[in-house]
C-alpha cells in the first residue's frame, strides 16, 4: 500500500513538475542550495579566488558538521564533548542562467558555527559572528550571468569550545539560493497578527515590506490571500500603491477569516497566507507564508491560557546537537523526535540556549508544541562579549523577524543565567531594559522573559537590584522552593520553572521534614507556577562531566531517542492514560553518572539477574495508577497503595527468581494497566526495526534503524552486548550508528559500534535518484539480518 502511494506521488511530480518549474522560474525560485560542496579544514587567504583548485577537496552536503567526524580527544574541553574546532573553507561553483540578469539573486545561510566571512567570485560580501541565526546577501552585483560562479564561506571556530555545550563547525543548517524580480517581498517581509478573535470571526493584519532593486519607480498592486490546510480560499484583499526607485515600501491590509480553526496544541490548525504583486495584471512575485490563529494569556495567579484554556506546560529544554549526527541535523530526524517527546507527554519546548532551526519551528507549529524562543545564552560574557555591543541588536532582531509568524512561540527569552543577573550598580538592569525594550517595539505580540540562575538564593541580588522586575516573565532554574517565597513577596510576578532537576529537587525548605520529592509536584500543585522545562529533555553532547564522557547523560531520553526506565515518572504525571511501569535498581549497571543533583539511581528495566539469584533485589514500579499488584511467575508480591510511596513509584524488595515479572496496574479496584519483562536466553538473532520503510528520493531524508539483540523466543537480551557493524547498498547511505553511550573514545563516525543494552541505532538517508536501499547488519557469531527499504 505504501509502494502504491509513493509511485502516485511519483507520478503526480512528474506531470506537475514542468508547470510548477516554469512558474518559479519567472517569479520566484528558492532553490535547495545543499548540494555538490566542496570541504576542507585548513585555511587560506587564497581559497576565496574563483580560480583556487580545491579538486582534492572532500564533497560534502549540508547541513555539515566538520567537528563530528573527528577524532575524541582527552586533552580537549568536556564543553564540546572532547572534539575540536578549528578553520574550515567551503566552496560551490555554480552556473547562473543570463536570463537572471534582471533579477535578484541572493544566498541565505540558515546557521553558520560560526565567525564566517562569505565571498562571492571573490568580493568579500561579508562577516557574521553569531552562529546561531540566519543571515542572507544579495550576490546579483557580482554574478558572471550565463557562466560560472564561486561561493566561498570561511568559517573560523578556532576558538572552540566557544558555547558551554557542544555547538558543533560549519555550515550545519540548510542554505537556500532564492532568485525574485526586482521588485519583490522582503526576506521575512510578511508580519501576520491576530488583534480580535471570537468563534464566528477574527481579524488577520498583515504587514508586507516590499522592495525595490529597480531603477525605476512603478505602480503595485498587492493581493493576498488566506487559504485553509485544504487549500480554501476564506479570505481575500487587494491594494495598489507606488514603490519609488531603488525603494522600500510597506503595506497594511487586514482580512478577517469567518469561523476561524484556532491553533492549540491538540489541534495545531494551520492556514497560508499567500501574497501576490503585480504589475498591471502580471505576477511580479508570489510567496507564501504559513500561520495560525489563536490567543493567549499569562495570569500572575492562574498561569497559562491558550484560546482560553488554561494548560499546564509539560516541557522540556533542548539542545540541537543530535548524537552522532552533532548539529548537521536533517530536517526528518528533528520530527522524529518531536513526534517521540509528543506520544511522550511534551507539549513544550524551550529552545536552549538560542534560536533552533526554521524547520524545527515548523515542525512545532505542525505537531502541537509551544515553544520558548530564546536569543542568546549570555550577554557581556563568553565569546559573545566581543561581539555583544555591535551585534546583539542584529541578531535578536534577526530572530524576531524570521520566526514572528510562528503560532507554537508563546514567548521571548532574550537571556539564560546572564552574569547580569548579579549586577548591583544598576548596569544589569539596564541592559536587560535595553534588549525587552527592542523586543517590544520590534514584535510586541508576545512575553519576553529572562531566566534566573540559582546563584546565591539567600541574598538573590536579582530581586533587590530590581533585575527581575525588568521581564514580563521570570524563568526560574532549580529554584522551585522560592518561587513559593517570591510569591509571597511579589504577589503580581509572572513565573515559571525554566530548568528542573529531572528525578529530585536537589534542594527543600526544611530539613526537618525533607521528602525526596520530584519538582514536577510544586509546579502541579501550585497554579501561578504555569509550567516546568526539564534539564535537559534529551542528552546531548558537551558539558561532560568528565572523560570518557562526551555529554549529558541524565536526560528522559538517550541520544538515539530510546526512552531510559527512569523516564517513566513524566510519562506517568503527563499522560491521563493509565500507565505502570517497572524498573530494577541496581548500582552495579554500567550507566554514565553525570552530575549531582541531575542523576538518576541506576534503574534498568528487564530482568536479566542470574548474579542476583535467590537474592532480594528491589525493584520499583512507577504508575499514575491507585494502585499496583506485583507478581513474580504467577505468584502475587502483593497489592500496594501508590499514596503510600512518595514520587508515584512505589518500591518492593523480592527474591529474584528467572522468568517473568509482571505489574497490573488498578484504578478503584479495576485492573487498568499491565507492564512486564521477561527473562531472555543468549542472543540469537539481530532484530531490525524501521522508523520508515519509505523514504524520499530528496537526498535528505532519513529511516532510523533500531537494532535489538534478541534471543530465539523473541525477547530482547539486554546483558550480552555484541559488536555490530552496519553495510549499505543501493540508493542510501549511511550517516552513522549510535547506541545511546555517550562514553565513545575514538570517534563518532565509522560503521562499528557494540550495542549498550542490547540496542543501537542506525540512521541511513537517502540520495537524489529512486531505488532500492539494502541494509544489512552483523554481530560476531549471529546471523546477519537485512532490511529493504525503498527510495521514491
Amino acid at each position: 500500500m505504501l509502494k502504491k502511494y509513493y509511485n502516485l506521488v511519483f507520478i503526480l511530480i512528474i506531470i506537475l513538475l514542468p508547470i510548477f518549474g516554469k512558474a518559479q522560474n519567472e517569479i520566484r525560485m528558492r532553490k535547495d542550495f545543499d548540494f555538490d560542496w566542496k570541504f576542507k579544514l585548513f585555511d587560506s587567504k587564497d581559497a576565496s579566488a574563483p580560480d583556487f583548485n580545491d579538486s582534492q577537496w572532500e564533497e560534502v552536503q549540508l547541513p555539515h558538521d566538520w567537528s563530528i567526524k573527528l577524532s575524541l580527544n582527552k586533552n580537549l574541553s568536556g564543553s564540546m564533548g572532547f572534539l575540536p574546532g578549528g578553520i574550515g573553507w567551503y566552496r560551490k561553483t555554480f552556473d547562473v542562467p543570463s536570463d537572471y540578469k534582471n533579477k535578484t539573486v541572493k544566498i541565505q545561510f540558515d546557521g553558520v558555527y560560526h565567525q564566517c566571512d562569505v565571498f562571492i567570485n571573490g568580493k568579500h560580501l561579508g562577516f557574521h559572528p553569531y552562529g546561531y541565526i540566519g543571515f542572507e546577501y544579495n550576490l546579483s552585483p557580482y554574478l558572471n550571468f550565463g557562466g560560472k560562479n564561486t561561493l566561498s564561506v570561511r568559517v573560523d571556530h578556532s576558538n572552540s569550545p566557544s558555547s558551554r555545550w557542544y555547538s558543533g563547525s560549519g555550515i550545519y543548517r540548510h542554505a537556500w539560493l532564492t532568485v525574485t524580480n526586482q521588485i519583490q517581498v522582503s526576506t521575512w517581509g510578511i508580519n501576520i497578527t491576530t488583534p480580535r478573535i471570537s468563534g464566528e470571526s477574527a481579524d488577520v493584519k498583515m504587514e508586507v515590506s516590499i522592495e525595490n532593486n529597480s531603477t525605476d519607480t512603478k505602480d503595485i498592486t498587492i493581493e493576498n490571500r488566506i487559504l485553509k490546510a485544504n487549500g480554501e480560499q476564506v479570505s481575500f484583499n487587494k491594494s495598489s500603491s507606488v514603490i519609488s526607485r531603488s525603494g522600500a515600501l510597506k503595506i497594511d491590509q487586514l482580512l478577517t477569516v469567518p469561523k476561524p480553526e484556532l491553533w492549540s496544541i491538540d489541534s495545531p490548525n494551520l492556514y497560508r497566507l499567500v501574497t501576490t504583486i503585480k504589475l498591471g495584471n502580471k505576477v511580479i512575485d508570489n510567496c507564501t507564508t504559513t500561520f495560525g490563529i489563536r490567543f493567549t494569556k499569562f495570569d500572575p495567579d492562574k498561569g497559562f491560557f491558550l484560546n482560553g484554556k488554561n494548560i499546564k506546560l509539560k516541557g522540556m529544554c533542548l539542545h540541537q546537537d543530535a548524537g552522532v549526527l552533532g548539529t548537521a541535523i536533517p530536517d526528518r530526524s528533528f520530527e522524529r523526535k518531536l513526534q517521540i517527546l509528543k506520544e511522550y507527554g511534551c507539549n513544550a519546548i524551550r529552545c536552549s540556549h538560542n534560536p533552533p532551526a526554521p524547520e524545527f519551528l515548523d515542525l512545532c507549529d505542525r505537531l502541537g508544541f509551544v515553544v520558548i524562543d530564546e536569543s542568546f545564552d549570555k550577554w557581556e560574557d563568553g565569546y559573545y562579549k566581543k561581539y555583544f555591543d555591535e551585534w546583539w541588536k542584529k541578531d535578536l532582531n534577526a530572530m524576531l523577524m524570521r520566526d514572528k509568524n510562528h503560532p507554537s512561540i508563546i514567548m521571548w527569552s532574550i537571556g539564560n543565567e546572564v552574569r547580569e543577573q548579579n549586577d548591583t550598580t544598576g548596569h544589569g538592569k539596564a541592559v536587560a531594559k535595553m534588549l525587552l525594550d527592542d523586543v517590544h517595539k520590534t514584535e510586541p505580540t508576545r512575553p519576553v522573559t529572562v531566566v534566573i540562575a540559582p546563584g546565591d538564593v539567600k541574598k538573590r541580588p536579582y530581586n533587590k537590584s530590581g533585575f527581575t522586575e525588568v521581564p514580563d516573565i521570570v524563568g526560574y532554574n532549580y529554584q522551585e522552593p522560592w518561587l513559593l517565597e517570591d510569591k509571597n513577596h511579589y504577589p503580581n510576578r509572572i513565573m515559571f520553572v525554566a530548568e528542573a532537576f529531572p528525578y529530585y529537587t536537589g534542594r527543600n525548605n526544611s530539613l526537618r521534614d525533607y521528602k525526596p520529592l520530584n519538582p514536577w509536584y510544586i509546579v502541579a500543585a501550585n497554579d501561578f507556577i504555569f509550567g516546568q522545562f526539564i534539564w535537559a529533555g534529551v542528552d546531548y553532547l558537551g558539558e561532560s562531566s568528565g572523560w570518557p564522557s562526551s555529554g549529558w547523560p541524565t536526560s528522559p531520553f538517550d541520544i538515539c531517542m530510546f526512552e531510559k526506565s527512569r523516564a517513566a515518572f513524566h510519562r506517568a504525571m503527563w499522560n491521563p492514560k493509565p500507565m505502570v511501569s517497572i524498573a530494577v535498581a541496581d548500582q552495579s549497571l554500567d550507566i554514565d553518572p553525570g552530575k549531582d543533583h541531575w542523576s538518576w539511581p541506576h534503574l534498568i528495566s528487564h530482568w536479566n539477574f542470574p548474579q542476583y539469584s535467590g537474592h532480594v533485589i528491589e525493584v520499583q514500579t512507577i504508575t499514575n495508577c491507585d494502585s499496583v499488584e506485583l507478581r513474580i511467575n504467577n505468584a502475587s508480591m502483593g497489592k500496594r497503595s501508590t499514596s503510600d510511596y512518595s514520587n508515584n513509584t512505589i518500591v518492593w524488595h523480592v527474591p529474584y527468581k528467572a522468568g517473568k515479572i509482571e505489574a497490573m496496574g488498578f484504578n478503584k479496584g479495576t485492573e487498568v494497566a499491565k507492564f512486564e519483562l521477561n527473562t531472555s536466553g543468549k542472543p540469537a538473532k539481530i532484530l531490525l526495526s524501521a522508523d520508515r520503510m519509505g523514504l524520499h528520493a530528496d537526498g535528505q531524508d532519513l529511516s532510523h534503524i533500531t537494532i535489538s539483540l534478541i534471543d530465539n523466543n523473541g525477547i530482547p537480551v539486554p546483558d550480552a552486548d555484541k559488536l555490530l557493524t552496519v553495510e549499505i547498498s543501493g540508493n542510501g547511505k549511511f550517516l552513522g550508528i549510535d547506541n545511546g553511550d555517550l562514553r565513545r573514545k575514538e570517534t563518532f563516525s565509522g560503521n562499528k559500534l557494540n550495542t549498550y543494552f542490547g540496542k543501537a541505532l542506525a540512521i541511513i538517508q537517502s540520495l537524489r535518484n529512486p531505488g532500492e536501499i539494502i541494509v544489512k547488519v552483523t554481530a560476531e557469531d549471529l546471523p546477519p539480518s537485512t532490511l529493504k527499504l525503498t527510495s521514491q
